[in-house]
């Protein structure tokens, strides 16, 4: 579990992280997402022991990060921004140095290497300098120092920048396949990832917590929760006739791509309804979807909210 109450950083008059509180129970993936300078960061280091909090306190497992610092990282794997390493080192040798100040037995600590190594795919690139890796193998050193000791935590600040988007799944899939017994905090501004491997998102800016919710509640937000959307060679029709429908608020065409999308009127449910009127009116169409809501929307919404209220 990881806990924080009250956190705050100040640095001068510029309040970094203010009055951060949540809870990270065992087995959830918890999405900390914030557009740059938005706080992300700062609270992640704060709960890895890397910084001092300006006030307040963060826990991880029940032992204080400040007061019992060495407790609380042993419980942690910790992949900080840029995932720094020495460079000079070969990937072996840093993994091995890794294990050995991480305190793992000499008789497991082989074992612990080849399993990082396995998960992460870098077999290949095993004697080679840290150096001479490219920022998407570099950024898998990292995460393999993270996880070398089974940690019960994990704090992952951007784990899948860099990577390409075969790597991404594979970043992805080991997250989601490690989440059964261990707590999870994953910094990212990136949407996609909140879908892919969060059970729950914490959306940040100015240092503040604005919306914690899970994924799917966030995105009932959106005014694009349960509109239908649909492509087709002749949208002011399509656009003509889905207005008829009682139960649909309005209809919007994109020009670029010509899709059409309805939207309900509240607490009104449209996909049958619109099914229908295609039908009945002949329209052809290529791709018809109902939307669950767009996160983009929701995230742009709630942080530009947030910047303007900021303002002076």
């Amino acid at each position: 579990m990881i806990e924080t109450r009250q956190l705050s950083k100040h640095y001068g008059a510029i309040r970094a992280v203010d009055d951060v509180s949540f809870r990270v129970e065992p087995g959830e993936v918890l999405g900390f997402l914030g557009p740059n300078g938005a706080g992300k960061s700062t609270t992640m280091k704060i709960i890895a022991g890397f910084l001092t909090p300006t006030s307040g306190s963060a826990s991880v497992l029940g032992y204080n990060v400040e007061s019992e610092p060495v407790k609380a990282r042993r419980q942690m794997g910790y992949l900080p921004e840029g995932a720094p390493s020495y460079g000079e080192m070969s990937v072996g040798a840093f993994l091995t140095f890794i294990a050995e100040i991480r305190g793992i037995s000499a008789e497991h600590r082989r074992q612990r290497i080849d399993d990082a190594v396995d998960r992460l795919k870098l077999g290949g690139v095993y004697h080679q300098s840290i150096e001479t890796l490219s920022k998407g193998f570099r950024r898998r050193v990292g995460l393999a120092q993270a996880i070398i000791h089974d940690p019960k935590v994990l704090i992952l600040d951007e784990p899948t920048d860099g990577l390409d988007p075969n790597q991404k799944h594979e970043v992805r899939t080991l997250i989601n396949t490690m989440a059964k017994d261990k707590t999870i905090v994953v910094s990212t501004h990136i949407l996609e990832e909140v879908h892919a491997v969060c059970t729950r998102a914490i959306i940040i800016a100015h240092g503040r917590v604005l919306a914690d919710d899970t994924p799917a509640a966030l995105e009932a937000r959106s005014r694009y929760h349960q509109a239908v959307s649909l492509s087709t060679g002749n949208p002011l029709f399509a656009k003509e006739a889905l207005t008829r429908i009682d139960a649909v608020a309005r209809v919007e065409i994109d020009a670029q791509d010509k899709r059409v999308t309805a939207f309900p009127k509240p607490g009104q449910s449209i996909f049958g309804a619109v099914s229908e009127v295609i039908k009945a009116n002949q329209i052809e169409v290529s791709e018809l979807a109902l939307e669950r809501g767009r996160l983009d929307e929701v995230f742009r919404t709630i942080t530009e909210t947030a910047v303007a209220q900021a303002r002076p």
